[in-house]
């Protein structure tokens, strides 16, 4: 092989890395995630309280208990329970990621409920009858929905729908929220084998994009992606869950949220195919030097079996 040869394996090798990278991380909006900062304010871990029993980011209400070791448990497996757990100052990210991983079970039979909610609203920690939280809110609602109101629809449980409200329109509880839905998926996310997990990620006032972990380790499914959606400035986070006739346990595992920084996609390709031209240059221009420098001697293969620089001098 030439030194030509190597050159040009080294270059397409690069080019292939460089175009590569565009597609490899996180794309929203043909916008790619660059960087992710973890919010300590907005995240949640064990053992959850400190030597208080409090948390200093975080409201915990109702009949939501901790068990420092384990989980945040919304309810228990019992009748007419709710709890709830709320962010104690607001998102003031632009764009940010929330992962959520949590659990629901109970019965193994067909009677289970009601459901947990993802909140990200005007309003923090109101009870109230929607999952848990207060109805007529300002923002958006994810409602993990395990049990089925409205036996004439063909909707499969459980599922996730999601409502924006604007702080007039009621939930409809005896609809399943459908009339004001606009997202949705189903998938069995009780008794799986793995981690359940809740991935929402925003871009302000151009996507909001849920994502669901419930198949298989590392596993994400998309569940819906909503165009052109603006929250209210500085929403709460919080958590929501309830429980009526029929019952299940919803516990917190775990919140991660960050900002995110995102530039836009073809930008970020520009970028990219800038740098690849200026790396060719370089070894175009470094190569020629020193084909230039080393030619008469034989360089890159010199003679006639070989690449050869041509001299002015020479025939």
């Amino acid at each position: 092989m030439t030194m030509g040869d190597i050159l040009l394996l080294a270059l397409t090798l690069f080019a292939s890395s460089v175009f590569a990278a565009e597609y490899d991380g996180t794309r929203i909006a043909n916008r790619t995630i660059e960087r992710t900062v973890q919010l300590r304010t907005h995240s949640l871990f064990a053992p959850y309280i400190d030597q208080d029993l409090q948390n200093r980011w975080w409201d915990f209400g109702a009949d939501a208990y901790v068990n420092s070791n384990k989980y945040v448990r919304l309810t228990r497996n019992k009748q007419s329970q709710m709890g709830w757990l709320w962010s104690r100052f607001p998102l003031t990210a632009t764009n940010f990621i929330v992962e959520v991983e949590f659990k629901i079970s109970g019965s193994t039979s067909h009677l289970f409920g009601d459901g947990l909610a993802l909140w990200l609203t005007s309003e923090h920690a109101q009870p109230g009858p929607v999952f848990g939280s207060k109805d007529h809110f300002t923002g958006i609602g994810i409602f993990l929905d395990t049990y089925k109101n409205d036996l004439s629809s063909d909707y499969p449980f459980p599922r996730i729908i999601a409502m924006q409200g604007d702080g007039k329109t009621s939930y409809d509880v005896g609809k399943d929220g459908v009339p004001n839905m606009i997202g949705e998926c189903a998938a069995d996310y009780r008794h799986t084998g793995v981690a359940t997990k809740l991935k929402v990620i925003y871009v302000k006032d151009t996507v909001l994009d849920v994502k669901l972990h419930w198949k298989g380790w590392e596993e994400w499914t998309d569940c819906f992606t909503l165009k052109d959606i603006t929250l209210p400035p500085n929403p709460y986070l919080g958590l929501s869950a309830m429980t009526g006739d029929i019952s299940d346990a919803h516990e917190h595992h775990a919140i991660s949220s960050g900002p995110r920084s995102l530039i836009p996609g073809w930008f970020s390709f520009f970028m990219r195919l800038l740098i690849f031209g200026a790396v060719l240059a370089g070894v175009w221009y470094g190569w020629k030097m020193y084909g230039q420098r080393y030619g008469n001697s034989g360089a890159f293969g010199g003679g006639r079996g070989g690449l050869m620089w041509s001299d002015g001098k020479r025939f």
